[in-house]
């Protein structure tokens, strides 16, 4: 073969590419391993499961105790002085208590309606500020409404401990544990709208 002869072009290899990296779990994935994406998928599915049925539990927790501190404290007529339409504190216990009872219920309702067609009502990141931003104000509202019924039960009992301040301590406990179920609730809804991309 003679020198003079040309030189068959010299093949260059081509970079190899980057890595892949999983944003959401800051790990690097080995390139061309469709096991790895899939994997993570499944992961963040069960993930996303598990908050969906968490905060279906918490909102339905906090429907029932609502509902027992409207109950309890409607009922709280026992005439005379002993009727609670008679004290502000009490009327805002029972007001907060419908209110929260509504709500609570409405996103049960709706939650199970997700669940059982697989659909969702509204655009995920909508509903993820909606659900965030009404748990925090209803469990605002019931810690509120609780904590100011509390000294005016805690004179009655000094007075005269009976149906009637043990009724409306029934109440407010009601809502003392709802409000501690919405505020579960809050912290994961806010896990849910952390999640939400908006790009």
């Amino acid at each position: 073969m003679d020198d003079d002869d040309p030189k068959p072009d010299s093949v260059t290899p081509s970079p190899p590419l980057p890595p892949s990296r999983d944003l959401e779990n800051n790990q690097t994935a080995p390139q061309n391993s469709g096991a790895g994406v899939v994997s993570n998928i499944l992961r963040r599915w069960k993930r996303e499961d598990l908050l969906k049925k968490a905060s279906l539990t918490l909102r339905t927790l906090a429907f029932l105790f609502s509902f027992l501190a409207f109950i309890i404290m409607a009922s709280n007529k026992h005439g005379d002085w002993r009727e609670y339409n008679k004290y502000e504190e009490y009327r805002y216990v029972l007001a907060i208590a419908i209110l929260s009872t509504f709500y609570t219920g409405f996103q049960v309702l709706r939650q199970l309606h997700e669940l059982h067609t697989a659909r969702e009502t509204l655009p995920r990141r909508t509903l993820a500020i909606i659900d965030f931003s009404g748990d925090q104000l209803a469990a605002y509202f019931l810690i509120s409404a609780a904590s100011s019924a509390v000294p005016l039960t805690n004179r009655m009992r000094e007075g005269a401990d009976n149906i009637f301040t043990d009724s409306s301590a029934a109440a407010i406990s009601m809502e003392f544990f709802a409000f501690f179920s919405l505020g579960l609730s809050a912290i994961v809804s806010g896990c849910k709208l952390s999640k939400q991309t908006y790009i």
